[in-house]
């Protein structure tokens, strides 16, 4: 187990806490199994209180959340509130298809946007949506399901011949395409044939040259602004997560982003969302996103936050077990 103050500890671990930061805390960071009762605890009530319960208050019956005015088909629109994204919070938040509300939600993507459209895996398809659903459903619980399969098989197609991925047309990837690599990143070791561990060597290989950041002449603001929900967006934290849930950990050019990530902790002991969005701080002129924005978010930004600190010292204690 990491040493975490015990201040930190009762402040993750309290009953104030969502149970999914509990959950976290004793499985990641202080290495319980999962058969632990007060993990099982956790687990159950992930849904039933906290910031789970309080997104699914909004699902429709069917499975979907929707806005006035949307169509009934739509789960992408509008950006950051309608069931695409929703799902992909629930799924962070440790939610599986053993409830059966979250079951109605990923059967629905899987038939609309695979047994029937298949946009997760189609020559137009994009990687940031791709990537995302392969995440999120594994999470759920899908991984054999062929549409999620056949969206595995269109991630190790698409990657660039330098390791990276790119939602435009581009010969080189941008680390800004993170949610392939992330989507892989979930399939269990066992799990996972040739062609993918091929993929994610080259997609990890992608990141460390770059030591996670460097890309482009001048550095990019917004890498190094810790936020939740991620969405499709890149920070530092994302990048850290991936590589050392892979096993990179130990790697000499992960220094300088983990030496970023304990230069954001405070003298509490605690990690701040910098923003609970980009786009938020962004609104200023500095992204080219101009219209309207939803954010969603979990926590406020500015003020110790239960996730990124949660976040935050799973990967140390990931690189620590490296």
């Amino acid at each position: 187990m990491m040493p975490v103050a015990p201040k930190i500890q009762r402040w993750l671990t309290s009953a104030q806490a969502d149970p999914s930061v509990r959950a976290r805390f004793r499985l990641e960071i202080e290495g319980r199994s999962a058969r632990d009762p007060s993990v099982r605890k956790d687990l159950r009530s992930i849904g039933r209180s906290g910031w789970g319960a309080s997104l699914l208050d909004h699902q429709s019956p069917d499975g979907r959340w929707f806005t006035r005015g949307s169509s009934p088909q739509e789960l992408y629109q509008p950006k950051f509130l309608a069931t695409n994204w929703r799902a992909i919070v629930l799924a962070d938040l440790g939610m599986t298809r053993t409830d059966p509300r979250i079951r109605r939600t990923a059967e629905l993507i899987l038939d609309r946007w695979g047994r029937t459209s298949n946009e997760l895996s189609a020559r137009t398809s994009e990687i940031c949506v791709t990537g995302n659903a392969v995440r999120t459903l594994i999470r759920f619980g899908y991984l054999d399901d062929p549409v999620v399969q056949s969206a595995i098989s269109w991630i190790v197609r698409t990657q660039k011949g330098d390791g990276g991925w790119h939602c435009f047309r581009s010969r080189t990837g941008t680390l800004d395409c993170w949610e392939g690599l992330a989507g892989l990143a979930e399939i269990p070791e066992a799990g996972r044939d040739a062609a993918v561990r091929r993929t994610i060597e080259r997609g990890a290989e992608f990141y460390l040259r770059r030591k996670l950041v460097n890309e482009g002449r001048t550095p990019y603001a917004p890498w190094y602004r810790i936020h939740y929900p991620n969405h499709y967006y890149y920070d530092l934290l994302v990048g850290l997560r991936i590589l050392t849930r892979l096993g990179y950990g130990s790697d000499p050019r992960m220094a300088s982003a983990l030496n970023w990530l304990r230069r954001k902790r405070s003298p509490e002991g605690t990690w701040a969302l910098d923003a609970t969005h980009p786009d938020v701080v962004l609104a200023r002129g500095d992204h080219w996103w101009k219209g309207a924005i939803f954010p969603m978010a979990l926590e406020q930004a500015g003020v110790p936050s239960r996730w990124a600190t949660v976040e935050a010292l799973s990967v140390l204690a990931r690189v620590e077990r490296s």
